[in-house]
């Protein structure tokens, strides 16, 4: 069992800016374009041994909507001024300020063109070997739970349990945390924003899906038709694909 994230997906109209959006955010390089599917990489970047994850945005007919989407990304600073100096760059890049009922808090939450909520955080100590993307951060009705049935599905590390908070990052200790946060909002729409996982060499994707039915999660039409990945969703719905490794 190998599992691991691999693609933070992002759903947009124009994936092409939204792409360029996120790749000059990160200082990363754009793959892609101009088919449907634009994407965000780390020069080097391979998703079948990735070291961090990267962001794919795939073109969609409808706009998002009002509602805050439930999987978002935390970015990270080394210092007070280079959070600032991040904030001002993204606003030049597009980004605007967006209210999520975080009232006063010392991070600084934006949206990217197309209204996908992200923060960037004050400078903290745990993110400081990350890289540009501290976490990959999920909203969830339950911790605990979440960690059952995610630490069963994927090979990253549990870190951290509690009520509140359910924290992993990659078995090599590189790259972003994922983290899953206590949130009293109830899921209403599909996601605008999901994760995609790989298996790891040598396994097979139907028997990696076979698994993670039997531990809860459940098959999910899209409309997706015959693909080579698999559409899911988790027990508390949170939508997920397994990719194939080919």
């Amino acid at each position: 069992m190998t599992l691991r994230p691999v693609l933070v997906n992002m759903k947009a109209v124009d994936d092409s800016a939204v792409g360029r959006f996120w790749a000059e955010a990160l200082g990363w390089c754009v793959t892609g374009g101009g088919s449907g599917a634009t994407a965000a990489q780390p020069a080097g970047f391979n998703r079948l041994d990735p070291s961090t994850v990267c962001v794919d945005v795939i073109a969609v007919p409808e706009p998002g909507t009002t509602t805050k989407n439930r999987v978002h990304l935390d970015l990270a600073t080394t210092s007070e001024a280079h959070q600032a100096e991040l904030v001002a760059r993204l606003r030049a890049l597009g980004a605007t300020p967006a209210d999520v009922g975080q009232g006063d808090v010392p991070w600084t939450v934006l949206a990217d063109p197309e209204g996908n909520e992200f923060c960037v955080l004050e400078p903290r100590e745990i993110y400081r070997d990350t890289g540009p993307v501290a976490a990959v951060v999920v909203d969830c009705a339950d911790p605990r739970a979440m960690a059952e049935f995610w630490d069963a599905a994927m090979d990253w590390t549990l870190h951290k349990v509690t009520d509140d908070q359910a924290v992993w990052r990659s078995a090599e200790g590189v790259g972003p945390y994922l983290e899953f946060l206590r949130s009293p909002d109830v899921k209403t729409v599909p996601d605008r924003v999901h994760l995609d996982l790989v298996p790891g060499p040598g396994d097979d994707k139907e028997a990696e899906v076979a698994r993670l039915r039997a531990l809860g999660a459940t098959d999910l039409d899209v409309g997706q038709g015959n693909v080579p990945w698999t559409c899911l969703t988790d027990p508390e719905g949170h939508e997920f694909c397994v990719l194939s490794r080919a």
